[in-house]
């Protein structure tokens, strides 16, 4: 987080994602924010809460890509759930603390994931002597001087195979490796384990002893397996779950999308019973408590939660008040124009444009786009989503895949091998459909 100032997040974020100048400098203050806090003494820092935002804007126009390229940016554990998915206790549906252990999980293997690549070359050592050993094994020991002479032989021919297979030699040489497996234990089986705190799996790991399997594999594919397994073995388990722990309170960001779906008023029968129900299930977690997880306690009130809604039917002002006081920023994404669309085509890092043509030039086959084919795409896109429902930037991915189905169909078997789209090309794949406003409501 240090390393990026709000104005050099805003930056990153351009790279990716068109428009929507207010959302990204709110997202970037607030990360900064939880920097300037872990600067702060002890005493204060408890005192100083994550701002929580809210993102209102119809569907395809940002909402999840900016709260997403924003935690890889800053590398901090990112979860996005649906409040839609949650109900209240007492319903048939996820209880809303799971939204917490899932951060965790994501946290740990991040952690884990970073430990694993630093203890990299002391496990690469280790395991180049393991496959020595099953290259070479050691000979009987003997007495005397021919015990001495063997050893002095073995240690040669020892140093011998170590080059050859620094010099990738005995790639596809076969080695039989012993392995340990572990019991896999499905999370919940037991219910109620996990809100007591009780870590299941490695009860269960401890009490039915790992099973071994020898198997025959390549040098190349034993070393991968002996790296991973000399990695683990190496890192400080307390340690990491530790830290993990730190990260996912300190820089965890929870992006709960359709927060809109559980705004509405009680209406008191059918399926929206529960919605103020799951609202002020959220509201604990998002004010702050603690939730027992497999690796430990979590406290949710320095998490960042990022809340997204389209608010056609509902308005923010719809949320019960203790809720709404919990998201003090609020941003309006604007709905994408066409010039957004031209713009998402052609100049994000991943632009559809760049990535269409990367695909079709792996058959060898080179496509262009001209400047004209670009504004008739990005025209049909918007006038689709003027007169059908406005799915923003989605709509894109639709009309380019109508447009390029016969091609990605038939490119292995083109004769040619150069493709170049231009307005002409766009009208005549995409006009009939065009023309027929049933078949487009389909189609498009």
């Amino acid at each position: 987080m240090k390393e990026y100032t709000p104005r050099q997040t805003v930056a990153e974020l351009d790279k990716y994602i068109v428009g929507q100048k207010d959302a990204k400098r709110a997202v970037a203050i607030a990360i900064r924010n939880r920097w300037r806090r872990l600067q702060l003494p002890p005493g204060l820092r408890e005192e100083v809460l994550p701002k929580n935002i809210i993102m209102i804007g119809p569907t395809g126009v940002g909402k999840t890509e900016i709260a997403r390229r924003l935690a890889s940016l800053v590398r901090a554990p990112f979860l996005k759930v649906e409040a839609s998915k949650y109900t209240e206790v007492g319903y048939v549906g996820r209880d809303v603390e799971s939204m917490v252990k899932d951060l965790v999980e994501i946290s740990v293997n991040m952690v884990k994931g970073e430990k694993i690549e630093e203890m990299r070359p002391l496990a690469e050592k280790r395991a180049e002597e393991r496959l020595l050993d099953l290259l070479l094994p050691l000979p009987p020991r003997r007495r005397g001087d021919v015990e001495e002479e063997t050893e002095s032989q073995h240690l040669e021919t020892r140093e011998k195979f170590r080059k050859k297979l620094q010099e990738g030699n005995l790639e596809d040489r076969i080695v039989e490796l012993t392995l340990q497996e572990r019991p896999l234990v499905v999370q919940g089986v037991v219910a109620g384990v996990e809100e007591m705190g009780i870590d299941f799996q490695n009860m269960i790991e401890r009490m039915i002893p790992p099973r071994t399997q020898t198997k025959k594999l390549t040098v190349g594919e034993a070393r991968r397996v002996l790296v991973q397994e000399e990695a683990e073995k190496a890192i400080d388990r307390e340690r990491l779950i530790r830290e993990a722990l730190e990260r996912a309170e300190d820089t965890g960001i929870i992006f709960i999308d359709e927060i809109d779906k559980v705004a509405g008023r009680e209406t008191g029968h059918g399926p929206d019973v529960s919605r103020e129900g799951v609202q002020r299930d959220l509201l604990p977690i998002i004010e702050g408590t603690t939730v027992p997880t497999r690796y430990g306690l979590v406290k949710t009130d320095r998490i960042l939660f990022v809340a997204a809604g389209a608010f056609h039917v509902s308005k923010p002002s719809d949320l019960i008040p203790e809720l709404q006081g919990r998201f003090p920023i609020r941003v309006e994404l604007e709905s994408l124009s066409k010039e957004d669309f031209i713009r998402i085509l052609k100049e994000p890092r991943n632009a559809l444009i760049k990535q269409y043509s990367a695909l079709l030039e792996t058959e060898g086959l080179k496509v262009s786009f001209q400047e004209d084919a670009i504004e008739e795409i990005a025209e049909i896109a918007t006038q689709v989503n003027l007169r059908t429902l406005n799915i923003g930037a989605r709509r894109l991915h639709t009309v380019m895949e109508k447009l390029l189905e016969d091609v990605s169909f038939d490119a292995p078997d083109l004769d040619h091998r150069e493709l170049v789209v231009d307005a002409k090309y766009v009208r005549e794949k995409l006009q009939p459909i065009l023309k027929d406003e049933d078949l487009s409501r389909y189609i498009l």
